[in-house]
């Protein structure tokens, strides 16, 4: 079975599972704040699940394609949509602050590597 790394937690779940419904079957969340209400329901519409994914997933999907082409997000971020990513084996993700999870920092001393924020100035999540 498939390991889902996310937040400090280990999530188990079957291959080819959609990584927002593990997430949300786990008691976790691919959404920020508001989000958690206000959000398509995983038909790749809203944004709000997207989150930063390495390991072993499915392939980017035109309608995912579409979504994170238009703002907030960059189709050049990285990030994928939860609600639209299929586990292959394990993973982790991770979840950027921000309404949508757009908000990608870099941290100089992990190499250049986008990480999650640890602080966020209130206000900051539109």
């Amino acid at each position: 079975m498939p390991t889902i790394r996310f937040e400090e937690k280990e999530i188990e779940c079957s291959q080819g599972d959609v990584l927002r419904d593990a997430l949300l079957d786990a008691g976790e969340s691919p959404h920020n704040g508001a989000s958690e209400y206000l959000n398509c329901r995983g038909h790749a519409t809203c944004g709000t699940c997207a989150v930063e994914v390495s390991g072993d997933v499915s392939e980017m999907r035109d309608d995912e394609r579409r979504r994170l082409s238009l703002p907030p997000h960059d189709e050049d971020s990285g990030l994928r949509l939860a609600c639209q990513t299929r586990v292959q084996g394990d993973v982790e993700v991770i979840k950027h602050p921000g309404f949508w999870g757009q908000k990608i920092q870099r941290d100089e001393t992990a190499g250049g590597r986008d990480r999650r924020s640890e602080s966020v100035e209130p206000g900051a999540d539109e």
